[in-house]
């Protein structure tokens, strides 16, 4: 029993002396290496095509720079880059706005009714943005919008007080939609921070606005530059808010613009000149990625948490506190009131008009009634199938990254862990063109990928790859050795002790990464526009193309009974999440 148990604890480190790996380990470091290849393989498929010039499997086919000469020859390509920056810019700007003195407010002051905050920043966080877009457009569109058209018809203007069709109208929509992304990436980093150089400021003589502004921000500085590179590298490949907003002003941003090469009015698709402008995002993404980096090689020198001493101090706000909430109330009425209700008015009307006493005679659920269910049942079932398969899958092989970087011995295993970093560090459109391509170009005679739900299935588990393993390493590295040494010990296989030791005592975390990242499946539009045929059809592109036809009314209905949809499984996502921050705080 004892060589036995010697053994298991030998193969914990990757390699048995006598039996190298075992099996348990070795399955693992199989699905990684696949998941590695497949990660590079759709990065590489991108750079391939864009040095093609011809169509693949064109004979005649040369490889040269002339996509790149092509498209940086075409002014067009510096406006839409323009746009794009202009767009990722607004949108950080206005997240950091609201999400960041949200996140101060419940960390470090006696705000009163911080779960409710908490749940409405997790329940915002959760509604699609193509929703937010579509409310604000009834809103602030510059021919139909609600306010533009009550403004002109009572002072009898000709010009629109406000246009949304523009960058920094687009911007504000995904800005407020990306707060509580702010918010919660921020909020860990004014928890851990010490209050001991504040409270020396202030006995300093420093008034409270310094204070925060030379210490406390310095202070977390990283935290929000982590948050910024996230949220402007969700800004440079977001595809719903300016698709809904922005496309029928000819206001393209990266995303928007890729589509339109794919799927031009006339002639064929552009891959040679989408595959060029990826490899742009390709290396902004990994610009991005690098400065992070070396930023946290410098994360020394921001530590101030130490073991002696330590202790939270909140700031009382006193009266303050209706100043606080007048200012979370306003975001909220924003971002989520104020486009639901102009969806449910506009999804009763049979056109968008005025609140008349006419309009209120011709409300009807006509609408509904004109959705085209047969598409939209398909949709839901494709989605269904997507929410189950795609987290299932993606912690299968999270796991088994973790276990590999964390409980093995294998040569420069970190690099598999970087791998994986991968679809975080470069924007999610980029793997879905090259899934595109290598589905059409690669394997298509081989493995009929495209157009089937599997093509989905596989860049979904791509793009929350980076999100699971967080997770899991997070988890994994709180769980100490000694348990599974005990467990080889006693007697028990590899496998087994991962099976009834490791997972067990990861289960909350994988529950509550299930849940996410099954919300996250069904609200996704960027990737599944790209990849989707009538065969594999999606609810949220339903919407779009309900939406791209200029069937806004039917599409604000099917929107409706998207969100009526989403809300229960958002309850109980954050009934598992509130479970989890309690067993983490206690």
């Amino acid at each position: 029993m004892a060589q036995r148990g010697t053994a298991g604890i030998a193969a914990i480190g990757g390699f048995g002396r006598a039996r190298g790996l075992d099996p348990a380990t070795g399955l693992m470091l199989a699905v990684v290496l696949v998941c590695c290849a497949i990660i590079l393989s759709l990065l590489g498929a991108v750079l391939w095509l864009s040095f093609r010039f011809g169509g693949p499997g064109d004979p005649a086919a040369v490889y040269s720079l002339v996509n790149y000469i092509d498209v940086f020859s075409d002014g067009f390509t510096y406006r839409v880059i323009a746009n794009t920056l202009g767009f990722s810019g607004v949108t950080l700007i206005v997240a950091l706005a609201f999400g960041l003195p949200a996140a101060w407010l419940v960390e470090r002051t006696n705000l009163p009714g911080k779960p409710v905050l908490f749940t409405l920043m997790t329940a915002g966080l959760l509604i699609p943005g193509f929703a937010e877009a579509m409310g604000w457009l009834f809103l602030l569109h510059p021919r139909i919008g609600l306010l533009n058209t009550l403004v002109m018809s009572v002072f009898g203007w000709k010009q629109p007080l406000f246009d949304i069709t523009t960058i920094l109208g687009m911007g504000w929509v995904q800005g407020l939609n990306l707060a509580p992304v702010a918010f919660i990436m921020t909020a860990a980093v004014f928890r851990a921070m010490d209050p001991a150089l504040e409270e020396a400021a202030e006995m300093a003589g420093a008034n409270g606005p310094s204070v925060g502004r030379r210490i406390t921000l310095r202070l977390a500085w990283p935290g929000i530059l982590a948050a910024g590179i996230y949220i402007f590298t969700i800004g440079f490949a977001a595809f719903d808010v300016p698709a809904i907003i922005g496309w029928s002003n000819r206001v393209f941003t990266f995303s928007t613009y890729l589509l339109v090469q794919l799927s031009p009015t006339g002639g064929a698709p552009e891959y040679g000149r989408v595959a060029a402008l990826s490899t742009v995002v390709i290396a902004l993404g990994l610009t991005l990625s690098w400065w992070y980096s070396r930023l946290q090689m410098q994360g020394h020198r921001y530590g101030v948490v130490t073991g002696k001493a330590y202790r939270p101090r909140l700031l009382t706000l006193g009266w303050r506190s209706w100043i606080a909430w007048l200012f979370l109330g306003t975001y909220f009425v924003l971002s989520k009131l104020v486009p639901i209700l102009l969806l449910i008015w506009a999804a009763l009307l049979p056109y968008f008009q005025l609140p008349t006493e006419a309009a209120f005679a011709s409300l009807s659920l006509t609408n509904f009634r004109g959705l085209p269910w047969s598409l939209a049942l398909d949709g839901a079932w494709h989605t269904a199938i997507l929410m189950v398969i795609v987290p299932s899958v993606t912690l299968a092989f999270c796991l088994a990254f973790s276990w590999i970087v964390l409980r093995t011995k294998i040569p420069r295993r970190a690099v598999f862990d970087t791998i994986a970093f991968l679809p975080h560090a470069v924007p999610n459109v980029v793997f879905g063109v090259g899934a595109l391509l290598l589905a059409l170009f690669v394997v298509q005679k081989v493995i009929p990928l495209y157009g089937t739900i599997w093509i989905l299935a596989l860049i979904f588990v791509v793009a929350r790859l980076s999100y699971g393993t967080r997770i899991t390493n997070n988890t994994l590295m709180q769980i100490h050795r000694d348990l599974e040494e005990a467990a080889f010990t006693a007697g028990v296989s590899p496998l087994m002790t991962i099976w009834r030791v490791v997972v067990p005592l990861l289960a909350p975390a994988l529950v509550y990464a299930w849940l996410w990242i099954a919300l996250m499946c069904y609200r996704e539009l960027t990737l599944a526009v790209l990849l989707t045929t009538r065969d594999n059809i999606t609810l949220p592109v339903v919407v779009w193309s309900l939406a791209s036809s200029g069937q806004m009314g039917k599409s604000a209905a099917l929107v409706l009974v998207l969100l009526v949809v989403l809300a229960p499984l958002i309850a109980l996502y954050w009934l598992i999440a509130r479970k989890r921050t309690a067993l983490i705080n206690s």
